[in-house]
């Protein structure tokens, strides 16, 4: 699939999630530009789709660092995925780990939000 068309089905499938379930805000992870700067590209276009997504239809969106995220759920911020994995089943009480570790970084990362102080929320 094109690039263009990729992107709009994105940001269409974000806006009828958002329309479905009208959240008061989103969280996002930042993205991590390791080594192929091809792959960071890719993320970042997507992101964008769904940053546009949520401010068309007027949700906050607030972005944390990973080891933002780590730190807050592991209480360290180079925490292995298994142990973030681990740490999301437990808080949220789950009987088993989620799963793919995709699953438990985003689930990791709106619980960040969640229990993010105020200040903090408002200078993401």
């Amino acid at each position: 699939m094109r690039l263009e068309l990729r992107l709009r089905t994105i940001f269409e499938g974000v806006e009828e999630l958002v329309a479905q379930h009208r959240p008061d805000a989103a969280a996002l992870e930042e993205s991590f530009v390791g080594v192929d700067a091809r792959t960071a590209l890719s993320v970042g276009q997507a992101r964008g789709a769904v940053l546009v997504a949520c401010a068309r239809a007027g949700v906050e969106a607030a972005e944390y660092a990973p080891n933002r995220v780590k730190q807050m759920i592991c209480g360290y911020g180079h925490a292995e995925k298994s142990q973030v994995q681990k740490m999301v089943k437990a808080i949220l009480g789950l009987p088993k780990l989620p799963t793919p570790n995709h699953a438990a970084d985003a689930l990791a990362v709106a619980i960040c939000h969640a229990l993010a102080p105020p200040l903090l929320r408002a200078a993401s």
